[in-house]
């Protein structure tokens, strides 16, 4: 270290030439805020060009602890106080593990001082880097459980970048592991990144532990993180660091939501879709001062549950089981020793806390995972971390058996795609109560002649192209079904024009050649036996599309549309056509745009 640098580091310090900048952290199902990472910047000229670099420069001048309060005071003072009085998420500080155990560090995070900024411990998230080697593990620990014990939350900042991450992580069970941007960016070309942060998610699901992803810079990195199922992310392309608080663009939750319909659209009926709030149920829950002898009597009394949730200003802090707060009051002195405490004394502070729209499969796998002696504990739900309800196993797992049963009888295994009852269901619906809407047939040509040749595992694998190309290039709100074989509808409670079928022709049809050998593409067909036995030449596969809607016809129920759609199949491979259009030429822009208005819908084609 040079002395223009040391005095560069005092210039700052002295002079507190600091500044903070908020990054926010979102949830990558619907877009709300987690909260922010608060940044240190630095605030006037210098020859130090970079926060890493500052901090690097103040260890070496044994002046981090310095530099550190600055920091943290000018982020709590700029989030809680110039920036928004009535700011509730979760604010992200980074920290040096050196210091936490520190006395002064311990001193400047006490209730008293986080009281002066109007803010519970609950919504300050240490964020602990990778970078930073930990001298001494059992102190650093200790002082993890500290803050534990005062409901701060702990980070791994970082996870990916270093070379201890997996140990540091099984050390300290973080609350949440914020990977690396150098593993996300181009996540969506990188095999080795995309299988490295897929493990991490299922990590995730079975240890209770938030995945954050950082440094989303492209939609292609977004897509493929939603599509992975990471929870939350942060990165220049859902916001770049600013002094103030933001909303987020609206295109970008848009863009969010639609990238979840599409992930969750092959199970739309099934436990991926299905929210826990479904089971929520809202149960007694007490005051954490409330008086342990008064919760005894009330168990005397057999007026209160057994079970229930603790709660500090609408927010869960623990739980109270009806078998260890047994135990505790008995024995000799065990009524004597509790009976005056408060309850908070005797509470759970580790318990399965779920947002309400978690779906009900990750709920279970969550709450599977834990230790046996908590296997059956009751699940907290919240909304915006607030308290919502709770769910008991029991009612977890019959609803999930539920789903799941429904699932086998009425999905497509291949396609995952809702069959021919829930179809059915649909159609009925759209005839009683939709007023415009349109349905197409749509199957595989020559896919007899295929599957002979190159076998029914390739087969499978057109199919479910197929399923895929009508996923990405339906609207949010259409319904795809898959009646079996190679045979799918969709259904759209709107009118469309020709463009509409017509791209989903022509992407499928483009798609399949990669499923060819490059000869056949050349030659444009393949030899095979036809159902006479008879050796032949077939054209490659292609889209037949059947549309047909109730602009000129009031379809009466499912059967009826389902003859219309069956003859028009018949006369359209009969007269060796690709696409019949019932009613669609007709269609003008002016009744298009009526059926969109009525539907709410303003897309005349995916």
């Amino acid at each position: 270290m040079s002395e223009l640098e040391s005095n560069a580091l005092n210039d700052i310090i002295d002079n507190i030439r600091i500044t903070t900048v908020f990054q926010p952290i979102i949830s990558l199902r619907d877009g709300s805020i987690l909260g922010h990472e608060a940044l240190s910047r630095i605030s006037s000229e210098s020859i130090i060009n970079n926060p890493s670099e500052l901090f690097r420069i103040a260890s070496d001048s044994k002046r981090l602890w310095d530099l550190e309060l600055i920091c943290r005071t000018k982020a709590l003072e700029t989030a809680f106080i110039f920036n928004d009085n009535s700011y509730d998420k979760k604010l992200f500080l980074n920290v040096n593990p050196n210091i936490m155990h520190d006395p002064k560090f311990k001193n400047g995070f006490t209730k008293d001082f986080l009281g002066h900024y109007n803010v519970v411990a609950s919504n300050i998230i240490f964020e602990i880097t990778e970078r930073n080697v930990i001298k001494d593990i059992c102190v650093f620990k200790s002082a993890i459980n500290h803050y534990r014990n005062q409901d701060y939350k702990i980070a791994i900042d970082d996870a990916g970048s270093g070379y201890s991450g997996l140990n540091l992580i099984s050390e300290i069970n973080p609350d949440f592991i914020k990977l690396d941007i150098d593993l996300i960016r181009g996540i969506d070309t990188n095999s080795l990144k995309y299988a490295l942060v897929k493990g991490m998610v299922e990590f995730s699901k079975v240890s209770s532990i938030q995945i954050i992803a950082e440094g989303i810079e492209t939609l292609s990195e977004l897509e493929t993180l939603v599509n992975l199922g990471v929870q939350y992310g942060q990165g220049y392309l859902i916001q770049y660091p600013d002094p103030i608080f933001k909303e987020i663009n609206p295109l970008l939750l848009l863009t969010l939501k639609e990238l979840n319909l599409k992930k969750n659209h092959l199970s739309q009926y099934g436990i991926s879709s299905t929210f826990i709030s479904n089971l929520c149920v809202a149960t007694e829950t007490l005051d954490p001062n409330e008086k342990v002898i008064d919760v005894y009597e009330s168990y005397k009394n057999e007026s209160r549950s057994f079970s229930y949730c603790v709660l500090e200003n609408q927010i869960p802090v623990g739980i109270i089981k009806k078998e260890k707060f047994a135990s505790k009051l008995s024995g000799y002195f065990g009524f004597s020793l509790h009976q005056n405490k408060s309850i908070s004394d005797l509470m759970d502070k580790e318990f399965l806390k779920v947002d309400c729209e978690t779906p009900i499969g990750l709920v279970s796998s969550m709450a599977m995972s834990r230790s046996d002696e908590n296997l059956y504990d009751f699940i907290i739900v919240t909304k915006e971390e607030k308290y919502l309800g709770t769910v008991t196993i029991k009612d977890l797992l019959q609803k999930v058996m539920e789903i799941e049963v429904y699932s086998a009888k009425h999905q497509s295994p291949l396609t995952g795609l809702p069959g021919n009852v829930i179809i059915e269901q649909e159609l009925t619906r759209c005839i009683m109560y939709e007023k415009y809407y349109t349905v197409a047939y749509l199957d595989i040509d020559n896919f007899k002649a295929y599957n002979d040749v190159y076998g029914f595992e390739n087969g499978d694998s057109i199919i479910k192209l197929l399923a895929n190309t009508l996923r990405e290039n339906t609207g949010k709100n259409d319904f795809v079904g898959h009646i079996g074989g190679d045979d799918f509808v969709v259904i759209i409670s709107r009118m469309v024009s020709e463009n509409y079928f017509d791209t989903i022709v022509k992407s499928f049809e483009s798609r399949v050649l990669d499923f060819y050998h490059l000869d056949d593409v050349e030659k444009g067909f393949i030899i095979s036996t036809n159902r006479h036995g008879v050796i032949e030449s077939f054209p490659l596969t292609r889209l037949t599309c059947v549309v047909t809607n109730n602009l000129l016809h009031a379809y009466i129920n499912p059967i009826e549309i389902s003859e219309t759609l069956a003859q028009m199949k018949k006369k359209t491979k009969q007269n060796n056509k690709r696409n019949t259009f019932t009613n669609l030429s007709k269609i003008t822009e002016e009744q298009i745009l009526n059926s969109e208005k009525h539907n709410e819908l303003f897309l005349t084609k995916p």
